[in-house]
């Protein structure tokens, strides 16, 4: 496969073209490799700055190896990149159905993921040393200027890593999804570097080497096509090994995967992302635990809901006499319309959305609350009914900044409550949402609701056994701090609590956990 003396090019400038559109066309696709790794690590894995950091890091790391090693194939340069290129585009396009399948099948993706991105990695820093060499080949530049001819190449490389990085969530995402945007990547990634090779350096290749470039190349494309055929049918069997047999209803949105579970009268299931947010056996000692005591606790007649775009939040409200209008501020319009229009959701939440007292916002909370919430004059309760300050999409609505522009739109004597995840099996981070709460400028009584149903079935959550699995719901009920609406136990004013439901004191060692901010989360435990 040793490839002859190179013949000289015939038309440097289109070749000199040709490879550089080569360049621009691997890097978007690269590029949208990594992406994808580290999009599907976190809906799978969870904290996407960890997940981010890993891939990236592990695929910079490996990028340097492969460089490394592709010193090694210079000498037959247009055969190895047509190999690499192949190769590049049979990982990297399989890699999301990979990971799934690891997630799905086995219960955890960490070790493919890394794999995956050390794979990726060495691949695409293989490709730099080999197409400066292809382009050195058909470059009419002299010898010495050959920084020129690196400035065109890495230029070529920047733009395609910037046309790819948009390409992704914007164009490739929302409209293909995970598992078939990757598989279309690497059909195109095959398809541009074995034209490249067998149009403009054909000629160089011995008669064997050609053959063993279209015969990689058809088997990769062969592969890749055959793979997104099958892509419906294999989500719907990873579906049911993650999820169950009951799946009712799956949707991808532009910001999350939303599946409801339960048939025949089962419990129904509200899975957002791969976690378990609403669970049929026990959502409602969530959620009147959750209302409850806020409004119990003073004038009610405007209240504010951020987040709880499944209507179960709102149900809760609605049933207090005295509740005159009921605003729910929900980031995903899909959630919001599936808790409208799903029967079993709908008959769940009493078909809170169809009473004309709740007004539904599809907005970001905290751009709304800085925005046209500041306009929208004063709540007597606010409700924040979001995923758990874990998880990093929703670590700035657990933030010192957030509480302050949601204590803005606080009537006199109104009150905040916040999810706080569990309090006995995440004490740190209970504690520091309590604190967060606090360098808002309020005074906070923390409690919990006993009785959650033990062990997850499916998600991410799902390799958490019985005894690890969290037990109960912590809250934080919050107030200005003058005149003092409740004591530290909440005796003072008469707070009530549902049954299931009992106050905490705080640790004596609270100034352990400083509050979290915009710059400077502290969630990530």
């Amino acid at each position: 496969m040793i490839e002859p003396l190179p013949a000289p090019v015939r038309r440097p400038r289109s070749g000199r073209f040709l490879v550089l559109a080569v360049v621009f066309i691997c890097a978007a696709c690269g590029l949208v490799y990594e992406l994808e790794l580290v999009a599907l690590a976190s809906y799978l894995i969870g904290d996407s700055v960890t997940q981010a950091s890993v891939v990236l890091s592990v695929m910079v790391f490996a990028m340097g190896v492969g460089s490394l090693l592709a010193k090694r194939l210079r000498c037959r340069a247009a055969v190895g990149f047509g190999l690499i290129e192949a190769a590049l585009a049979l990982v990297g396009g399989c890699s999301a159905m990979a990971l799934y399948a690891t997630f799905a099948w086995f219960g955890g993706s960490r070790y493919a993921l890394v794999a995956f991105s050390l794979a990726i990695g060495m691949l695409i820093g293989a490709e730099i040393p080999l197409l400066m060499t292809l382009i050195q080949r058909v470059s009419r530049r002299a010898e010495g200027d050959a920084s020129g001819t690196v400035a065109d190449l890495f230029a070529a490389d920047y733009v395609g890593a910037l046309v790819g990085g948009l390409a992704f969530p914007f164009l490739l995402l929302p409209q293909l999804g995970q598992l078939t945007s990757a598989l279309l990547t690497g059909a195109v990634n095959a398809v541009a570097g074995g034209a490249l090779v067998l149009l403009l350096f054909g000629r160089d290749l011995t008669p064997r080497a050609r053959w063993v470039l279209l015969a990689a190349n058809a088997l990769v494309l062969a592969t890749l096509a055959l793979t997104t055929a099958l892509v419906d049918d294999f989500e719907q069997a990873a579906r049911r090994a993650v999820y169950g047999g009951q799946v009712r209803v799956a949707v991808q949105t532009h910001v999350q995967e939303i599946v409801l579970t339960g048939r025949a009268g089962a419990p129904l299931d509200l899975f957002l992302d791969g976690r378990l947010r609403v669970n049929g056996r026990d959502e409602s000692r969530y959620h009147a635990a959750l209302v409850g005591p806020a409004l119990d606790g003073g004038p009610h007649g405007r209240v504010l809901i951020l987040g709880g775009g499944d209507g179960l939040a709102a149900r809760e409200v609605l049933r207090h006499p005295g509740v005159r209008s009921v605003t729910v501020v929900e980031v995903d319009p899909g959630l919001a319309q599936l808790a409208r229009e799903d029967q079993e959701l709908a008959a769940l939440n009493a078909h809170a959305y169809q009473d004309p007292r709740l007004h539904a916002v599809i907005a970001d909370p905290f751009q709304w609350l800085r925005g046209d919430g500041y306009s929208s004059g004063t709540y007597d309760v606010v409700i924040t009914d979001l995923p758990d300050p874990g998880i990093t999409a929703s670590t700035k609505l657990y933030s010192q900044e957030f509480y302050a522009l949601a204590s803005r739109v606080l009537s006199p004597g109104g009150r905040l409550v916040v999810h706080a995840g569990p309090a006995k099996g995440r004490p740190r981070t209970f504690w520091t949402v309590a604190s967060t709460v606090r360098a808002a400028g309020l005074t906070t009584f923390a409690y919990r609701a006993t009785g959650r149903s033990a062990g997850f079935t499916a998600g991410p959550d799902r390799a958490l056994d019985s005894a690890k699995s969290p037990h109960d719901w912590g809250f934080v009920l919050a107030a200005r701090p003058a005149p003092h609406p409740f004591s530290a136990q909440g005796a003072a004013s008469g707070l009530r609590l549902p049954a299931g439901t009992e106050s905490l004191t705080p640790p004596s060692d609270a100034a352990a956990f400083p509050p979290s901010t915009l710059v400077h989360p502290r969630y990530a435990d």
